[in-house]
């Protein structure tokens, strides 16, 4: 269990610098064609992979419908409404809106999945959400704007949220380089079209370093990071695990002091603090129980 949440950690540290690469790409970049071409090089990438490891397996048509619906949602959908929000929004403020997956994530595992969302958790939730808030509003406590960046963000919470149940579900039948392999595949093959459609106009940089950061983050954070969570979701809770988001803007933050040199303030470390106490709170709830008993 915990060499599970570890592994788990390390993806949400990743997907958190993501938010700072995903500003830094968009400026050079139109949110569908940066969307495709990541999904273009991750697909290279499995499908090498899988050749490798000789994975190419069936599916039957059932697990083909859940995938072909978390190809759509859980990747395509996902990740351009995440590109197409980090035109406006602060990548820290983004962050926020995705640490309230754990709450969406958490009903939709009680639904689907009868799994247990506790006071314990709930708690733990709330704590980290105080933190991220008292983060981004640098303890002014004051209103957060709402932009239409900012409501694509909130899609993009509620795509991931749903691709964490689905993840969960398939894992117990399909291997995760299939489950990533395939949703990847059908994530970019959907998308295609709608590069002419959403990209008014489309942009795409002539220099190679932004080519060479564009692939190297497409492969570690949606190949190599994907991988690694569909790997070991199927160890813990769901709900539990999505809760491991709310330190995404606590890593966004740092990336953001290292390579957009923005700087962090006292308050932005004690919201920090709030975030990593109520996510211990949420995600050892198990362990702690245990030992009371």
């Amino acid at each position: 269990m915990i060499k599970a949440y570890s592994w788990l950690t390390l993806c949400v540290v990743i997907w958190g610098s993501n938010f700072v690469f995903g500003k830094m790409l968009i400026q050079y970049f139109s949110p569908t064609m940066l969307t495709e071409l990541r999904l273009f090089f991750i697909v290279l990438f499995l499908v090498g992979l899988a050749a490798i490891k000789k994975e190419f397996r069936r599916v039957n048509k059932i697990d083909l419908m859940l995938l072909f619906v978390l190809g759509v949602v859980g990747v395509f959908i996902n990740q351009w409404s995440f590109f197409a929000g980090l035109q406006t929004a602060d990548p820290t403020t983004a962050a926020l809106i995705l640490a309230t997956t754990p709450i969406l994530a958490g009903v939709l595992a009680a639904l689907f999945l009868k799994e247990k969302f506790t006071i314990r958790m709930l708690i733990g939730s709330v704590i980290a959400i105080v933190g991220i808030y008292f983060v981004v509003t640098k303890g002014e406590f004051v209103a957060i704007a709402v932009d239409s960046g900012l409501l694509w963000i909130v899609v993009t919470m509620v795509t991931f949220a749903i691709m964490i149940i689905m993840t969960r579900v398939l894992s117990k039948r399909v291997s995760p380089l299939t489950i990533t392999l395939y949703s990847n595949i059908i994530g970019f093959a959907v998308g295609v079209p709608f590069i002419a459609v959403l990209d008014h106009p489309i942009r795409v940089s002539t220099d190679l370093s932004d080519w060479t950061f564009l692939i190297v983050t497409a492969i570690v954070v949606h190949g190599i990071s994907a991988l690694i969570w569909n790997q070991n979701i199927r160890y813990v809770d769901a709900s539990k695990a999505s809760i491991l988001s709310n330190l995404e803007p606590f890593v966004a933050m740092l990336m953001g002091l290292i390579l957009l040199y923005k700087p962090v303030t006292k308050v932005e470390l004690m919201g920090s603090l709030l975030i990593i106490g109520g996510v211990v709170l949420s995600t050892f709830q198990r362990n702690i129980k245990v030992r009371s008993e």
